[in-house]
């Protein structure tokens, strides 16, 4: 079967620092280099060209697009990888200055920068055999990553929108104020991006990725490099069956479908346990699980990457990748386990899908035959997080608090719609998720009201 691409884009300093910790991942997964030269001379029983172009055997360049408009992160991969990107592919800000945490500036540089931007996917996409999704690394709160990230995804959307769109969206702390006042308006206006222009969004909240580096490190105060471990973790194993392609799962379309029922229910909560130490350092000790222990404790709410509650916390569907070596026998008993636990939608069919992923074969530590896995799961918990977003942006916007840096953005000349049609289109994805924990969310009545 033809193999399939995906090319990378990564956005502002969060993106490109979550970016950097994924490539660092996915090249000592396939023996390659910082330079870029492959590290083995056995035969590759691995698929390279999903996420690396090579033009002989020995050198692989991934296929990325590396966006900021401050040079530090930038400068930093560039220091520490050598030859590793396309340095055609790598955009800095002439005047290095930022966004200043504001969307709409981060939005209309990426307007002027529109042509290189379409000429340097192309050329991307010029050298797919077949081109089968994009993925946008990106944080929802800063003035890049929201701004220029959700520019980007109404171009993909609009130019290349037989292609599946995805994106791993870094959310800030939803129960807190922040130091950026401006943060909700940001991710709101972000969201609205999030639910008409990507095809799915796994979605990764701060604090709730801090506790689980606390957990997993042992550490009362993790670092960013830490942290970014975790979240780099979660992406090489959603990308595992693809990367090592068996006979099911072996695309992230048919991952994407298997998730995903209907276009207006697609934020996906991600969880991994146990972290074993092929993919992070300085880890805490962990035991030798079974496939079963694991698929059970995926199902804890302490190791989701997002905080909820207990009002909101039905699974519309469930997808586990397991790694590591472990007995067959188990798989069946964990999902009929799994099913019995896992509190469902009414109308969902409870179905608890598991995959067989594969350990590198380059990447050896003492645990790395350990059983890990990661579920992807859709849950209404998205809820609280969308939730509590809209509370503390309804919460400034009521005083038209700090609107000032948005007002000459192109967006908002004739007014303050955009942030209006913003807040309408984030609540009717809440309204939707609400409406998939009741027993008629298949049924065609469109007036019936929402129990909140």
């Amino acid at each position: 079967m033809p193999f399939r691409q995906i090319i990378t884009l990564q956005v502002g300093q969060c993106g490109n620092q979550v970016g950097q910790q994924f490539w660092s991942q996915l090249c000592r997964e396939h023996a390659i280099g910082a330079d870029g030269l492959t590290t083995t001379d056995d035969k590759r029983t691995d698929e390279t060209n999903v996420f690396f172009q090579s033009n002989d055997d020995k050198r692989f360049t991934p296929r990325a697009l590396l966006v900021d408009l401050e040079p530090g992160v930038i400068n930093d991969i560039r220091s520490t990888t050598s030859n590793l990107f396309n340095h055609r592919n790598i955009h800095q800000s002439s005047s290095g200055l930022g966004a200043g945490n504001i969307w709409s500036k981060g939005y209309d540089y990426a307007d002027t920068e529109k042509e290189y931007f379409l000429e340097t996917i192309d050329r991307e996409l010029d050298s797919c055999d077949n081109l089968e999704a994009f993925q946008l690394l990106h944080s929802v709160a800063g003035g890049t990553g929201s701004g220029v990230g959700s520019y980007l995804l109404e171009l993909l959307s609009d130019r290349y929108n037989k292609k599946l769109v995805m994106t791993y969206s870094i959310f800030p702390e939803s129960g807190q104020s922040s130091d950026v006042v401006v943060q909700p308006y940001n991710t709101v206006l972000t969201l609205k991006r999030l639910i008409e222009n990507a095809d799915t969004n796994v979605v990764i909240e701060n604090s709730a990725l801090l506790k689980n580096a606390t957990r997993t490190f042992q550490s009362s105060s993790p670092t960013i490099f830490q942290m970014n471990q975790l979240i780099s973790t979660i992406m090489s194993a959603t990308t595992n069956t693809v990367r090592y392609p068996g006979y099911m799962y072996n695309s992230m379309t048919r991952i994407v479908s298997t998730l995903v029922p209907t276009p207006d229910l697609h934020f996906l909560v991600p969880s991994y346990t146990p972290y074993t130490s092929d993919f992070v350092h300085d880890a805490r000790m962990i035991r030798k699980s079974s496939a079963y222990d694991v698929v059970l404790e995926l199902l804890d709410r302490k190791i989701r990457m997002i905080d909820n509650d207990d009002k909101h916390d039905s699974y519309i569907s469930i997808f586990d990748i397991l790694q590591g070596d472990y007995d067959q026998t188990d798989i069946q008993k964990s999902i009929i386990k799994a099913q019995q636990r896992a509190k469902f939608v009414p109308w969902s069919s409870s179905s608890v899908h598991i995959a067989q992923g594969k350990k590198s074969p380059h990447l050896q530590t003492p645990n790395s035959d350990y059983v890990s896995g990661l579920m992807l799961s859709n849950n209404s918990s998205i809820v609280t997080l969308l939730d509590k977003t809209c509370q503390q942006y309804d919460k400034i916007m009521r005083r038209n608090a700090f609107i000032g840096g948005y007002q000459d953005g192109k967006l908002f000349q004739d007014g303050m719609d955009e942030f209006r049609d913003s807040r309408e289109t984030v609540q009717g994805v809440i309204d939707e998720y609400r409406k998939a924990e009741l027993v008629s969310y298949l049924d065609d009545d469109e007036d019936e009201d929402v129990q909140i």
